[in-house]
């Protein structure tokens, strides 16, 4: 691990401003790396990468798919594009997504801020719910969905030096730290940050510091593992067969669908695998969501700490054989 002097010691931070911070550091030293906008810098952080590095940020308006595919030319150059835009819009450019760059593998990061609840008052047009799973059903293509500031900042270094398609996940709201430092982030890497024996939580994104504040608010009465999979794709099946013969259940909670994105990453695995171990996905149960502040919006459809709290008891209840 490695400290980042810019956010040791905050209690909550924007996980777009670390990663438009991360990737303007990385730039100073890397100048195959660009950024392409399409006119909303100030929401995904990359305002940083503007300001430091004018040259090399590409403004291309309100033009998605015609972004994309000119970040995949740039890529045939030895360029490192990264295409940022909010995570509702990205999936303007699915075809050239596919076909521009997955389809011959390209160089080109795509990363999207505004995913989910966590957009809040802006509503349901701007909460994207789908973008994990069509990304994930996309050949070739990686998708990251980190905690906090530290692990996107990690994420970001990662992502500068992998060859190849990925997207990942940022936010627009200010997000509780899980770390204290930045983790040694790896892709196809989860992470046990609670140790349990009842019953295991597999969480992404924002919903990683609810599973943890869940898993202690439960210490002395269910004995609960957190499992973070920041990679959806490809996933710690390892990680997951382990929690699946060492706990009772499993429970995964997204800021997503529960369609296609780490709860059914989850159960592919375990489909596959020779356990039998009951599987929960908490995300939105196939629905759009609806104005409020994250907070509001995540307790309204059950995925708050509170929410977690009540799921884990009851399927305790359920599972506890001793």
């Amino acid at each position: 691990m490695s400290n980042n002097p810019s956010l040791v010691g905050q209690q909550g931070n924007s996980l777009r401003e670390a990663f438009g911070i991360a990737l303007t550091d990385l730039a100073n030293t890397d100048d195959k790396i660009l950024v392409m906008d399409a006119d909303v810098a100030g929401g995904t952080g990359t305002h940083h990468f503007r300001s430091t590095h004018p040259e090399r940020f590409i403004q291309c308006g309100i033009a998605e798919q015609n972004m994309i595919s000119a970040a995949a030319g740039l890529a045939t150059t030895g360029f490192k594009p990264f295409v940022t835009t909010f995570a509702t819009f990205m999936l303007r450019g699915i075809e050239q997504i596919r076909l521009s760059v997955a389809y011959s593998k390209k160089n080109v990061k795509f990363v999207a801020s505004h995913p989910g609840l966590d957009v809040g008052p802006d509503g349901a047009s701007a909460q994207c719910i789908e973008d994990m799973a069509c990304m994930r059903a996309i050949p070739s293509m990686v998708v990251l969905s980190p905690a906090d500031a530290f692990e996107i900042t990690a994420a970001t270094k990662v992502l500068a030096n992998y060859h190849g398609p990925a997207y990942m996940r940022s936010g627009r709201s200010p997000c509780p730290n899980i770390f204290t430092e930045e983790p040694n982030f790896e892709i196809g890497k989860g992470y046990v940050l609670h140790e349990g024996g009842d019953i295991t939580i597999i969480s992404c994104g924002v919903m990683t510091h609810r599973a943890l504040s869940a898993a202690k608010a439960l210490e002395g009465k269910v004995s609960v593992r957190v499992l973070h999979m920041p990679s959806i794709k490809p996933i710690d099946r390892e990680k997951i067969i382990d929690a699946c013969q060492q706990t009772n259940a499993i429970v995964t909670c997204e800021d997503h669908s529960i369609i296609g994105g780490l709860g059914s990453a989850v159960a592919e695995v375990i489909a596959e695998s020779t356990t039998a171990t009951p599987l929960h996905r908490m995300g939105l149960q196939d629905v759009i969501g609806r104005s409020g502040e994250p907070d509001e919006l995540a307790a309204f459809y059950g995925l708050d700490t509170q929410s977690l709290i009540h799921k884990i008891i009851a399927i305790h209840k359920e599972t506890d054989h001793g």
